[in-house]
């Protein structure tokens, strides 16, 4: 799982997609650590061959302790295109989640107001408009249980700073590993089972619809409910 060539999801002359490991980065930060995106210039470098700077857009990010599907531009166009079909709230996500509780429904929606600290990098959700707060939207539904852990599908409706993560805290429901939103202990990766599954949206040059589903990190518990749902 650690090559790029073997987590790349779909590639064109427009676009190159890659299932994002727990704790990579997908953009530099004030760490310096190596970043997702700096994997991909040197393997589309090596690859094709290219002399000097390679270009690569970044339209999207996934927060660094999530897995999952990042999309990056390979072009000014398709990266333009990408960022206002972001924007318009045109591209369809689903997320799994691996949590310590189980929803009081099996399905639902869940509405509420976010706002951010940037001081402590934290969301903080109300059911009552704030102050600079903004509105927060998902459903859910439970996919599955073991033992310790549930499993939840996620369709986000919204994009908002760590939205996932501060709603379902509200409702007393932590993902696994998640120290900053109320779970207990962390993760051996220091991620957590938090992994953006499914994306859809318009090709921004073919204008044809694409639909990328990306497996979990391998892991004991993403693997009994990946078996799980398959069964």
């Amino acid at each position: 799982m650690q090559n790029i060539k073997d987590r790349i999801l779909f590639e064109d002359n427009h676009l190159i997609v890659i299932n994002k490991l727990p704790k990579e980065l997908v953009q530099s930060d004030i760490t310096q650590d190596l970043t997702l995106a700096d994997k991909v210039k040197d393997y589309l470098k090596v690859t094709y061959n290219k002399k000097g700077n390679v270009y690569l857009g970044i339209p999207h990010r996934l927060d660094r302790p999530t897995s999952g599907i990042v999309i990056f531009a390979k072009t000014d166009k398709a990266l333009s295109r990408l960022c206002n079909a972001f924007r318009e709230n045109e591209v369809k996500k689903k997320y799994w989640a691996v949590v310590d509780n189980s929803p009081l429904k099996p399905e639902g929606t869940l509405v509420h107001y976010l706002t951010r600290d940037s001081k402590k990098n934290k969301s903080f959700a109300s059911l009552v408009k704030k102050k600079n707060s903004k509105e927060a939207k998902l459903s859910y539904k439970l996919l599955g249980a073991s033992k310790s852990f549930y499993l939840l599908e996620i369709d986000l409706h919204t994009g908002r700073h760590h939205q996932i993560r501060a709603q379902l805290a509200t409702q007393n429901i932590h993902i696994k590993g998640d120290l900053k939103y109320g779970f207990p202990r962390s993760n051996k990766d220091g991620g957590i089972c938090l992994h953006a599954r499914e994306v859809s949206f318009i090709h921004p040059v073919k204008k044809e619809r694409i639909t990328l589903v990306a497996q979990p990190p391998k892991d004991i518990v993403w693997d009994f409910f990946v078996n799980a749902v398959k069964a």
